[in-house]
């Protein structure tokens, strides 16, 4: 890098100059932390000297208490460049200077989030401003807090805007799939860096609050610009924070304060109502706790949220019913691949208590003509994956009934993807594709363009290694269509969203037959 006449590292200046204006300009920072923020910077970078001469002439002539409360100014952004471009230009100067020791994506990942951290406003001030908005509104509060977490880079909107997603009609509505591409696939060195690092108990997982501003090494992710909201549910602490891979719109997690286990019982019921009644514009919704039909990280209980109406939430009952002693609770069916029991009213304590009378009693449930077991050799099966929302000033819960049975024939699960179908979706279907929205491995994106290219030049998919996995599954479909250069990717994407429907066909317990949905009533009846 080179060095002005007077010694001073003229190009990393102007960065750290650049990424102070984002900072004030994206209420991180303001005009009174200007000089504090600026000499962080510098010494994460070994400068000494730093050029003021450039320093904004708008508030130049300011006092110190007059800048610090231009509140309204500071929040107007300018014309910036993305901050990921920033960032990278200061990652390239710190690698040539050898303040970055590598130049892999885990490393970059540790140090442009440890520059983010000195521009990002400690708890506090992040708890105040949310609790500020919340008085307003729950929108206002989230969607400061949403705003937020992109302009930290905690959520990395140019990674995000590189998944690839669309939106198929079906019989049971219009299904969202994404490729997701957000997360960077792993360098071999930093996988052997990884395997060698020293192992530690601290933060015990990615969910602890621990993690908040936390330093991060080659096999943990780095949180420095990491911030959490504290929500209080049935009486219980819990945080929230963003998912960074925001798979929905405004993609929240919300965790328990303490790490403790998963489990699906009466006390989740109450708190993911409590959740969407402090925040009605948003739904909430908890992985169940066994594998196979659970999600990640088990190990840590938490439940998932956000802004978005999925697929499932617009299916419709399908059949009503009444349970005994829960008169004042609208039950029902709902018309969805997997098998849904719908709850509403407006007293939040009578569908909690209905949804633990149905989780107590599919938990004790067998039915052997339906292939459904309670457990087996003392192994439990039965669970619920649980999502509420408000709808129409009503509570309304849905209660997916699961199974996680295991055969010689299925290793992998009786109620998971069958074999045909993991070309494209093998792994376990948790909450969030449970709801509607096919969170798809990124390996298809290529995948699917060597696809596209190998139908339209009539080459043999069979003799690709990678593409051949998809052979039988194209020859189903490919005589239905007049394929042109111009359609071929729509097809082929209607094609994987037919795939994913049949997987959640597959998830679910009670198949859409005729004796599939009999034996549904067969539990009901039981209720």
């Amino acid at each position: 890098m080179l060095k002005t006449a007077g010694g001073y590292e003229s190009m990393i200046t102007k960065y750290i100059s650049e990424l102070v204006s984002y900072g004030k300009a994206n209420g991180l920072i303001e005009e009174c932390d200007e000089i504090y923020v600026t000499n962080r910077l510098l010494e994460l970078f070994d400068v000494m000297e730093y050029d003021v001469k450039n320093e904004n002439s708008d508030t130049k002539d300011l006092s110190e208490s007059q800048k610090c409360e231009n509140s309204e100014e500071k929040h107007k952004a300018a014309s910036f460049r993305p901050v990921h471009e920033i960032l990278e230009d200061m990652m390239k100067y710190a690698f040539e200077n050898g303040i970055m020791k590598e130049d892999t994506i885990t490393a970059k990942d540790l140090f442009d989030t440890k520059i983010m951290g000195c521009i990002t406003p400690p708890p506090s001030i992040v708890r105040k401003e949310f609790k500020d908005k919340y008085a307003v509104s729950p929108k206002a509060a989230t969607d400061f807090y949403y705003s937020f977490s992109q302009a930290a880079n905690y959520i990395r909107k140019d990674r995000i805007a590189r998944d690839e997603k669309w939106v198929t009609d079906t019989e049971y509505g219009e299904i969202d799939i994404t490729i997701n591409l957000s997360k960077p696939e792993k360098d071999p060195r930093d996988i052997a860096k990884a395997g060698k690092a020293k192992k530690s108990g601290y933060p015990a997982c990615l969910l602890c609050k621990e993690n908040e501003g936390y330093a991060g090494h080659f096999s943990h992710p780095a949180r420095q610009n990491h911030r959490i909201i504290p929500v209080t549910l049935d009486g219980q602490q819990y945080y929230m924070q963003y998912s960074p891979y925001v798979y929905y719109n405004e993609h929240c997690i919300i965790f328990n304060a303490e790490h403790t286990p998963m489990k699906i019982d009466h006390a989740v019921f109450k708190k993911i109502l409590d959740f969407v009644r402090q925040f009605p514009h948003y739904m909430a919704g908890s992985n169940a706790d066994l594998p196979i039909v659970g999600g990640s990280i088990l190990s840590h209980d938490h439940f998932q949220g956000g802004g978005y109406t999925f697929a499932m939430a617009k299916a419709d009952y399908e059949k009503t019913f009444v349970i005994s002693g829960y008169e004042d609770v609208k039950a029902g069916i709902v018309k969805w691949p997997m098998s849904v029991i719908r709850l509403q009213g407006e007293n939040a304590d009578s569908i909690v208590n209905a949804a633990d009378h149905i989780l107590t009693s599919w938990r004790a449930y067998t039915d052997e003509d339906a292939f459904i077991f309670s457990e087996t050799d003392g192994e439990p099966h039965n669970t619920i994956t649980p999502i509420a929302r408000m709808r129409d000033g009503k509570y309304e819960l849905d209660l997916v009934l699961r199974n996680n049975i295991t055969t010689k024939e299925a290793p992998w699960g009786v109620y998971h993807p069958s074999a045909d179908l993991h070309h494209i979706k093998k792994e376990n279907i948790g909450l969030i594709e449970v709801m509607g929205l096919a969170v798809l491995p990124a390996r298809l994106k290529k995948e699917m363009s060597d696809l596209a290219d190998a139908i339209l030049n009539h080459k043999d998919i069979r003799a690709d290694e990678i593409l051949e996995k998809h052979a039988d599954w194209v020859d189903k479909w490919i005589g239905n269509y007049t394929i042109t250069q111009e359609n071929i990717m729509d097809i082929i994407h209607d094609e994987i969203s037919k795939v994913f429907v049949k997987v959640l066909e597959c998830a679910g317990v009670y198949k859409r037959t005729e004796e599939g949905q009999k034996a549904f009533m067969r539990f009901v009846e039981s209720l």
